[in-house]
């Protein structure tokens, strides 16, 4: 857990040794996280937002000769394919998954009631607001497929969720990310982030609670 801490934290300078070290490749190590993110299901604490933020800024530099375009359409790509995979295994394992001795130690009771309640509570547009918001975007998915929910209506929300994440991510990181303030203060940017984030959850959370208390 430390050493994920210390990656999210200082991302920009991990963002330079995989580009260094995987060169082209790069946009596969950086595809797969993103996919993996949402789509492995019990993942859901691996970087997202901070990564697209801190990938544009690089881009943004020429000296690393990056793609902005390229990045943009890998993240999309993969950020569509890994919710539609965890779609697709909540619909064939369903909730039979939490109770495997091995994939509950990930997947938190927790983590899921959550994302059910955020989903029962907002509807279909619950499906939007979890792109950007860290682990209930994980589970959120899973919990549609666990719905009887149809894919082609959660594509109908999802694919607009991450059209609208990498562009706002990806867009703040190019434009912002090389500002020399951002370039020295960039791990309090990245728990800024973080924190913008989570305040939805934070929300909700707070809300269900004053819902129970009146009950």
């Amino acid at each position: 857990m430390g050493q994920l801490i210390d990656f999210v934290l200082h991302i920009d300078s991990h963002m330079v040794n995989i580009v260094t070290t995987f060169g082209g490749w790069s946009y596969g190590v950086l595809f797969l996280i993103i996919f993996i993110e949402t789509g492995a299901v019990i993942l859901p604490f691996l970087p997202g937002d901070s990564l697209l933020f801190a990938a544009a800024a690089l881009a943004a530099n020429p000296d690393y000769h990056l793609s902005i375009g390229l990045f943009a359409v890998i993240f999309l790509l993969a950020s569509i394919g890994g919710d539609s995979t965890n779609f697709f295994i909540g619909r064939r394992a369903g909730i039979a998954i939490t109770h495997h001795p091995f994939f509950s130690r990930f997947i938190k009771e927790e983590n899921l009631a959550s994302a059910r309640k955020f989903f029962e509570r907002h509807g279909k547009i619950a499906i939007f607001l979890a792109r950007f918001m860290p682990i209930i975007r994980t589970f959120v998915p899973f919990v549609a497929a666990t719905s009887d929910y149809e894919y082609r209506s959660f594509l109908r929300y999802n694919i607009p969720a991450c059209v609208t994440w990498v562009l706002l991510c990806c867009g703040g990181g190019y434009f912002f990310g090389n500002i020399d303030f951002v370039k020295a203060h960039f791990s309090l940017v990245v728990l800024g982030i973080i924190v913008v984030s989570m305040i939805p959850a934070f929300v909700g959370l707070l809300k269900s609670r004053g819902q129970v208390s009146k009950d």
